[in-house]
């Protein structure tokens, strides 16, 4: 696969396949990125389990930090690897070790691996490299042109507050 560039279909199907969301390199430091991706995916209705060994145990926003992906209790449709790329490489291959495989190894913005991206390739799981789901999500929903960033999409969805006076569209999930 062409690593480059994603066609927004797929882009799209993996969003609204996934429910349950490994991410590695969870912090618990709201002023990290991982974090606000993680609040924005549990927002959306994703299941999301953290990962990082050094907080495991204890939660991040209402969720369970767990050492490694072997310890997330039931099946994980999505790795979201928040790490170098050269980590991506044992975050793969750890993923690869898992039954039932996750369905899709996603390597965050920066994070690119060619090599682990093909091992997991090869098991038959989709990869996305150098993308960030909260964005793509946002991008793809419509949400991120309120805010005025050209997300390349025409929507005629009405605009809904939720909660705290937090507007959101969706992608939808089928939930």
């Amino acid at each position: 696969m062409n690593h480059e560039s994603y066609p927004d279909d797929l882009i799209r199907s993996v969003l609204k396949s996934v429910k349950t969301v490994a991410m590695v390199g969870a912090s618990g430091n709201p002023a990290r990125p991982s974090y606000f991706v993680l609040q924005y995916l549990l927002g959306r209705g994703f299941r999301v389990f953290p990962v990082n060994p050094g907080l495991a145990g204890k939660d991040i926003l209402g969720a369970r930090v767990y050492a490694g992906l072997a310890e997330i209790p039931g099946p994980i449709d999505m790795v979201d690897i928040f790490r170098n790329s050269e980590a991506a490489g044992e975050i793969v291959d750890e993923a690869l070790q898992l039954q039932p495989l996750p369905k899709v190894i996603w390597m965050q913005l920066g994070v690119s691996n060619p090599v682990a991206a093909a091992r997991a390739e090869a098991a038959g799981l989709t990869v996305i490299m150098n993308r960030c789901p909260k964005i793509e999500y946002g991008r793809l929903s419509g949400e991120s042109g309120w805010s005025g960033i050209n997300s390349r999409m025409i929507s005629s969805k009405k605009r809904t507050l939720y909660g705290e006076g937090v507007q959101k569209l969706g992608i939808d999930r089928g939930e």
